[in-house]
């Protein structure tokens, strides 16, 4: 998923350590297959070229899965997040990479495809079908905390219940409590999920201003402003998928979104006008002892 994966475990002996670590190696590796949109033969992107054919597309339970919780998360941040933002995170990306800012034609084109209500799903048959032309998926804002989650299961489904796993900075625990430190703040986590967005290590500097590599999916634009959204959740996708819709929707407005997400514990700072702004939700330093 083009980025580093580290699983702590602890098993009875060394040959059932082994066991469940090639078991959960070789889970990611499908996973990736099926949710990367980066991979030309990926189950996703080949599910985004029947794009505006009218073609009910029947697609393995983990890629309708991971479909439909997006589709829950966009419906309930009211497109703040959204799995169908694959033409515009393509130009954003390009332009993250090569420095170079994506013109307005190109972004209202890419917008018109955009859009999770195009997005159909077939419970029935387990089927997906998308709209319009063009339209491309992207579900990198909660894949990886979707895979994390993939992994606790397959771990707990071999005994082993203490567990740490860390996909690119979505941290899952087991059923030992660890550590978790930020900024002066010293976490518990046990039985949950952390993840934190930032622009700290990616992001696009252009005439003087700085654009976060996570991006708005109204504007096609990384935020213009410095957000950082940490949120602890019982599970990796909702802790995943959240960082994004918390960072878009900045510190004001996540206040009132949160009562939205029942479960979740949200810690954010932002600084849009020259003043940092902190705030955490009531219970966010005892979320899990």
């Amino acid at each position: 998923m083009g980025t580093q994966f580290v699983l702590t475990l602890y098993a009875p002996d060394s040959a059932t350590a082994q066991r469940a670590n090639n078991a959960v190696n070789a889970r990611m590796d499908s996973l990736n297959q099926i949710m990367s949109d980066y991979l030309d033969g990926s189950e996703i992107n080949r599910l985004s070229a029947t794009a505006g054919s009218g073609q009910w597309v029947r697609v393995s339970p983990e890629l309708f899965e991971v479909l439909q919780k997006s589709q829950t998360i966009a419906r309930l941040s009211n497109g703040r997040f959204d799995p169908t933002i694959g033409p515009l995170s393509q130009l954003w990306r390009r332009a993250v990479r090569r420095g170079e800012f994506p013109d307005r034609q190109q972004r209202l084109r890419a917008r018109r495809a955009v859009g999770h209500r195009l997005m159909q799903l077939d419970y029935a048959t387990q089927s997906v079908r998308l709209r319009r032309r063009e339209m491309r998926l992207d579900v990198g804002g909660i894949g990886q905390g979707f895979a994390i989650d993939q992994a606790g299961k397959l771990l707990r489904g071999l005994g082993i219940n203490t567990f740490l796993l860390d996909l690119g900075g979505d941290v899952l625990a087991g059923d030992t409590s660890y550590s978790v430190a930020l900024d002066s703040t010293v976490l518990s986590l046990k039985n949950a999920a952390i993840t934190t967005s930032g622009d700290m290590y990616r992001h696009l500097d252009y005439r003087g201003r700085r654009y976060s590599h996570v991006m708005n999916p109204r504007s096609g634009l990384g935020l213009r402003h410095f957000v950082r959204a940490t949120v602890l959740a019982p599970d990796g996708w909702r802790a995943d998928a959240l960082t994004k819709v918390f960072s878009v929707a900045g510190w004001r407005k996540s206040r009132r979104l949160l009562r939205r997400f029942p479960e979740v514990e949200l810690l954010i700072l932002e600084n849009k006008t020259g003043r940092l702004r902190r705030w955490q939700s009531t219970g966010f330093e005892t979320y899990i002892r």
